[in-house]
């Protein structure tokens, strides 16, 4: 009557092996690492850790991280089918005021027992952390969430730039940022250093913050995460901003 298969009904979901949880950290943490090594190199890499993997389970891994060697490829990014296409509007362009220019990104983070993924949406002049989310799936529903409560706490940008991935160019995240009449710029394809700043992002929270502590579950990684926010936020100083914190330029 409810039109199941047999397989459907009887599947029991199996736990992800260590063995295989400690290939996708090790791959995260040589990646963050060597952000311009390929598939063959971190094969090789993961090969002298120990790890008895080939490249077709290297690439797959990849793939699903969303991870991609810093040199120019077609097709880095796949957008949704029916989107449109926007241009890169940052090129040459002088940035000079808190709320002129958002970015954001997605990046894989481990857990004891898993990963989960994070956005994060960056005041691109002031490296202010505007808003974030975790989601154990590469949806589009937890990138939207992190973009309204940005909107609802610090007011409209003029220009939102983002990667071409599908999360970013799904009709229902376009026309959000279109409601509001916010300029959509998207990097090219091949140029992950379009998002220079949210890429510094990431290689920061890892090696300050991820990689020095255990998290058994996503509870305990948000907790640690708004802990670590702050602090970005609120009392790192940072060099590029001549030693004032992100808050102080974006408030100032």
């Amino acid at each position: 009557m409810l039109g199941l298969a047999r397989s459907t009904y009887y599947y029991q979901p199996a736990p992800v092996s260590a063995e295989e949880l400690a290939v996708r950290a090790a791959l995260d943490r040589a990646y963050t690492r060597w952000p311009f090594y390929g598939s063959r190199r971190l094969v090789w890499v993961l090969q002298q850790a120990g790890f008895a993997v080939g490249r077709k389970r290297v690439q797959g891994l990849m793939r699903e991280l969303g991870l991609a060697a810093i040199y120019p490829k077609p097709r880095l990014s796949v957008p949704e089918a029916s989107a449109r296409e926007y241009p890169y509007l940052l090129r040459g362009l002088r940035i000079e005021r808190p709320n002129q220019v958002w970015a954001v990104d997605i990046t894989y983070v481990p857990l004891v027992r898993g990963w989960m993924y994070l956005v994060a949406l960056l005041d691109w002049y002031s490296r202010y952390v505007l808003a974030w989310r975790l989601s154990n799936t590469l949806d589009t529903a937890f990138c939207l969430a992190a973009l309204e409560e940005a909107l609802a706490r610090h007011g409209v940008p003029q220009i939102h730039n983002n990667d071409q991935g599908a999360q970013f160019t799904s009709r229902e995240y376009v026309q959000r940022l279109e409601a509001h009449g916010i300029q959509i710029s998207w990097d090219g394809r091949g140029r992950v250093y379009d998002n220079i700043f949210v890429e510094r992002l990431w290689r920061t929270v890892k090696y300050e913050y991820l990689y020095l502590a255990e998290h058994s579950d996503g509870r305990q990684l948000t907790k640690g995460l708004s802990e670590y926010w702050r602090f970005y936020n609120e009392e790192r100083p940072h060099q590029a901003l001549n030693n004032c914190t992100p808050a102080e330029v974006y408030r100032g």
